[in-house]
């Protein structure tokens, strides 16, 4: 990055912090604060460097400093400190921290291959992450999570509930943990239960195979439930296989002939797989350890938050971490680090809701051929000089891949 497009870079930024104040998080003052900026990095042969341990005491200061100084980009940390400022961890004397989950297209598998396809299916894991992890399972509440996109390639969600403020970072490690199904083990999931055989009034028989939690009609939580749905859904899909391709499929999950033939029976009866999915019940007699370990791991691979880390662990666990400063400008690709509710995160499309420059034209020297896709439009840009929207030509230019030209 050259000069001329460096100083361009700040004075726009400068001008949108002078028209868009940003709001502050909770406790701001109590929190340390790290910048980074562009004269720092002149070109990319160093690593940049973070300034930090810096603390406010308004949002009118914190507002009047990025007016002035209009870093590339922001960050403040998850922790609260007594002495933010102080210039060592010790010093600044730790009184809890937000729980954060960061989840990042760049970590997806398999990710599609354009940056909008990239965006769609973080968003997508991200939901579940909220839906189903965090207020379903963990039981927060949508008012003690701050949602926000990161300005890049992912999400951010801040927890800020009492209870987890003054977790230390092996507690926080449990939570991703069972985010990630690690640990789980199918000797506790499943245990054997016992039936009423009919005919036989009062007469009970061992063999019945019962998913803990979903004892005396309740209808099952967490991963013991996902475990429910799994096995209904793949014993149905083996269902529809013919006798032999079924049988062969079955026998993969080291089961005997019998045991094959008496799950393949329950495959293809809609009142068992009900049975098994809202009871967590399977009435099949003997040792179906190799069967249930296969079950657990196919549950966990499917519905376990699948980015990378699955959640950031590091960035979860670390009670001392910087996170990206909310309504702030990501300095890598120059749109907005956008707040959201869960309901504004349903319709929100980052390449259109996260553009916040003008579409006036700017002359660029594009150093690196490129497909940008930004407000609806793809632009195919290739080397030289020329003319595009603003907010393609600052995107182009905080990617490194084009400069200004006056």
């Amino acid at each position: 990055m050259n000069d001329q497009t460096r100083l361009f870079l700040m004075k726009r930024f400068r001008e949108y912090y002078a028209e868009h104040p940003v709001p502050v998080p909770p406790g701001f003052t109590q929190r340390e604060w790290g910048f980074l900026y562009y004269e720092d990095v002149p070109d990319r042969s160093r690593p940049m460097q973070m300034h930090r341990h810096k603390s406010f005491n308004s949002a009118a200061e914190l507002n009047d400093y990025l007016k002035s100084m209009a870093p590339q980009h922001a960050y403040h940390s998850a922790a609260y400190y007594q002495y933010p400022q102080a210039p060592t961890m010790l010093e600044k004397k730790w009184l809890g921290a937000d729980l954060i989950f960061d989840l990042d297209a760049d970590h997806l598998p398999n990710p599609p291959k354009s940056y909008s396809g990239m965006l769609e299916m973080v968003k997508k894991e991200f939901i579940r992450l909220i839906d189903e992890f965090l207020l379903d399972d963990l039981g927060f509440s949508e008012k003690d999570m701050d949602i926000v996109f990161s300005g890049g390639r992912g999400y951010h969600v801040h927890i800020r509930d009492e209870r987890v403020r003054t977790l230390k970072s092996p507690e926080r490690r449990e939570i991703v943990d069972y985010i990630l199904g690690t640990g789980l083990d199918s000797g506790r999931i499943f245990t054997k239960a016992t039936k009423i055989v009919e005919g036989f009034k009062g007469q009970k028989t061992t063999g019945v195979w019962q998913i803990e939690g979903f004892d005396g009609g309740i209808p099952g939580y967490g991963w013991n439930r996902r475990v429910a749905w799994y096995i209904s859904d793949k014993l149905a899909d083996i269902g529809r296989l013919d006798d032999k391709e079924a049988k062969k499929e079955l026998k993969k999950y080291e089961l005997d002939s019998k045991q094959a033939g008496d799950l393949l029976a329950v495959a293809r009866e809609p009142a068992k797989l009900d049975k098994v999915r809202k009871e967590g019940r399977l009435e099949i007699k003997g040792n179906l350890k190799g069967f249930f370990k296969n079950m657990l791991d196919g549950t966990i691979d499917q519905f376990k938050v699948d980015v990378a880390g699955k959640t950031d662990e590091p960035v979860t666990a670390d009670i001392k971490r910087l996170i990206r400063l909310p309504g702030s400008i990501h300095g890598g690709s120059s749109f907005g680090v956008v707040p959201l509710t869960r309901k504004k995160l349903e319709t929100f499309n980052p390449l259109e809701d996260a553009i916040i420059f003008t579409e006036a034209p700017v002359r660029v020297l594009v150093t690196r051929p490129q497909e940008v896709e930004i407000k609806g439009k793809i632009w195919r840009v290739g080397e030289g000089v020329g003319r595009l929207p603003e907010n393609v030509a600052m995107y182009l230019m905080c990617r490194g891949s084009a400069e200004y030209e006056p």
